[in-house]
């Protein structure tokens, strides 16, 4: 193929122009989130070939089934992209370790070779999407991305073009935090749980974005500790995409395929499913009967009081590590706390490098909720706030949260306004309003529609 694209793996996009130019997020060695998730397919060794081939690196975000520390070892010598998220964390530390790192503006088209331009966006989640113009076929890589302000832009470049395909991250829903009980200490039925077709997913978002193709991506995983397997019943597995799928503009492909640019040739590429292997907690340095010391609470209590949006909602982080627990007090009135059991060698890992969000998607953590929540567990006060702006944004003081919304806000400022407005009106309808009342499912059937137009 001298001219085209392949997806493999779980978020692998590798381009071609006369050989490969670009790959994007290469997680294609060593588990992720604590050794919770490995992959579910093998990367067969043309693809593998391809993706050490390739000139450039494009990493979206930092979750370690997509900036993969292990994987980008082996691609030391290439160019790494990145979106311009605020904070730079991402750029500044792969920048210390010696990778040759560009950020890319967003909104601005670069070209990589003769055939071949981007064009990035990062968003205030800490998100990052790419479109790739590869001799005038778009790839839209959305990965894991929700619209954060960037649907109309992207939207309108989509639909200008004759074949288009779009790759996102869609499924029952395993890849957050699914492990969370009420104070009776029963589970909360994840979304997941419902497994609703997954095809009416893809026909919403590509209807929405005009795309005539929509390849699954981001989603190719399982769980293999001991202590997560539980959540591998929630995962999507590749016949589950087309269920429910119907539209007469769009069509889903196979996961894994090849598509030549030049004429317009699809096929699918077939890699080897791995066998299930499940692995202890303590094959990742994990033992559950291990305690604190009195140095990690004290490391424990000053990570969570720096984060100063806490202190306005919470009252209390609880945390049962080793039988023991140590409690947070964020001297907040109310009833609102939250109750996480861990073991304490992957919780001080996070804790030291700043990725608690890697202990929520890992789902070996048990998550308990005390007093009255919202709709979402941890959704909107607690994952955001810690993992997506402090810990990957270093915004977690008020002031400097004030500023790293402002700096996203004059990237685009009327997109930035129009997707304010219609979060807090939808969260806000979501408290008042119970999701399996009819009432509900006709605002969402409209709102969806809304979106489509």
């Amino acid at each position: 193929m001298d001219l085209g694209f392949e997806t493999i793996g779980n978020a692998t996009m590798i381009g071609h122009d006369h050989g490969p130019v670009l790959v994007t997020d290469p997680w294609i060695q060593g588990p992720a989130y604590f050794g919770s998730w490995t992959f579910s397919h093998e990367i067969p060794a043309e693809q593998l070939e391809h993706i050490k081939g390739a000139k450039f690196v494009w990493i979206s975000h930092g979750h370690p089934d997509h900036l993969s520390g292990e994987s980008l070892q082996l691609l030391r010598n290439k160019k790494i992209l990145l979106p311009d998220h605020v904070g730079d964390r991402i750029y500044q530390g792969l920048k210390a370790d010696g990778y040759d790192v560009q950020a890319v503006k967003s909104r601005q088209w670069v070209k990589l070779s003769d055939r071949i331009r981007i064009l990035s966006i990062a968003d205030y989640n800490q998100d990052g999407i790419l479109l790739a113009d590869i001799g005038g076929v778009l790839v839209a890589n959305l990965n894991d991305a929700s619209d954060f302000g960037w649907g109309r832009f992207v939207r309108k470049i989509i639909r200008s073009y004759e074949v288009s395909f779009l790759l996102k991250l869609s499924g029952y829903g395993d890849a957050d935090m699914i492990n969370v009980f009420d104070e009776e200490e029963r589970l909360i039925s994840p979304i997941a749980a419902k497994k609703e077709p997954v095809g009416k997913q893809i026909a919403h978002v590509t209807a929405q974005f005009g795309a005539k193709y929509f390849v699954p991506f981001s989603s190719m995983h399982r769980y293999q500790r001991s202590d997560s397997v539980w959540a591998d019943q929630y995962t999507t597995k590749l016949d589950d995409y087309k269920r429910g799928f119907e539209s007469a503009h769009c069509e889903v492909l196979p996961a894994f395929i090849r598509f030549d640019c030049e004429n317009k040739r699809l096929e699918r590429i077939e890699p080897r499913e791995f066998e299930r292997k499940i692995l202890a907690p303590e094959d990742f340095g994990d033992h559950w009967s291990e305690p604190l010391t009195l140095e990690d609470k004290q490391k424990l209590s000053d990570y969570f009081q720096r984060f100063d949006h806490l202190k306005d909602v919470f009252r209390f982080l609880r945390f049962r590590v080793g039988g023991v627990e140590h409690t947070i007090d964020l001297k907040r009135d109310g009833d609102l706390g939250i109750t996480f059991e861990a073991p304490r060698h992957s919780l001080m890992t996070a804790i030291e490098y700043e990725v608690f969000d890697d202990m929520l998607i890992g789902n070996f953590m048990k998550t308990t909720l005390q007093g009255t929540h919202g709709p979402r567990p941890l959704y909107p006060d607690f994952t955001p706030y810690v993992a997506k702006y402090g810990d990957n944004g270093q915004a977690k003081s008020k002031k400097q949260l004030a500023a790293y919304f402002a700096a996203y806000r004059e990237r685009a400022p009327v997109d930035y306004f129009m997707h304010q407005l219609e979060t807090r009106s939808v969260e806000l309808f979501r408290r008042i309003v119970r999701s399996e009342s009819p009432v509900y499912q006709f605002a969402k059937r409209i709102y969806h529609r809304a979106q489509e137009m």
